[in-house]
């Protein structure tokens, strides 16, 4: 497998020479795929299913710790802001009160982590690339289970926040880790067809 040196993301690897532009415009990007994900939306309770989890550990896959947290900043920014960003159209800064605050928060923890173990190869392979977004899944779930018994009883706070996630969360997971090592499979034989 050719060793792509620094660029040790997809995204770096794929736009590389991945310079300072590129960053910012990869970076708004990202963001904005969030605020898409949040869109699909399931309410079921106080905290809707939706797609951001999905969004958020993909972009710290696509992207590494470091940008990918800083997606996840700036989307955060854009909904306190008022852009309506957030699951349903919401926004403002008070969202961060409501039920849903503590997974919001996680966001950028999340893509970070998840970032991480991409830069460490995680992602070129299905196994270590689904154990990598489940752990930054986790990181969400567990945040917003952790602020959701500070608004109502920690068992009813588990079946609330974390219980009605866990099979949804695993099909997103299985999905994102079939991704990434299909997308470095394809950069690999594209490298390998220009020898």
């Amino acid at each position: 497998m050719e060793s792509y040196g620094k660029p040790d993301t997809l995204i770096t690897a794929v736009l590389a020479p991945f310079d300072w532009t590129r960053s910012v415009g990869v970076v708004f990007a990202f963001s904005l795929l969030t605020a898409l994900a949040a869109q699909v939306s399931i309410p079921i309770g106080p905290v809707p299913i939706t797609g951001q989890t999905f969004a958020v550990t993909l972009t710290g896959a696509l992207l590494g710790s470091r940008l990918g947290a800083i997606a996840m900043i700036i989307y955060l920014a854009e909904g306190a802001a008022g852009l309506p960003f957030f699951s349903n159209g919401g926004s403002g800064i008070l969202t961060f009160l409501g039920p849903t605050g503590g997974y919001l928060v996680a966001f950028p923890a999340s893509a970070f982590i998840t970032g991480a173990f991409a830069e460490h190869g995680w992602d070129k392979r299905f196994l270590t690339a689904a154990a990598a977004m489940t752990i930054g899944s986790a990181v969400i779930l567990l945040a917003g289970w952790a602020w959701l018994s500070q608004l109502m009883p920690l068992t009813v706070a588990y079946h609330a926040g974390i219980e009605p996630f866990i099979i949804g969360d695993i099909v997103k997971i299985v999905l994102a880790a079939a991704v990434l090592p299909s997308g470095w499979y394809l950069l690999d034989r594209k490298a390998s067809n220009r020898r």
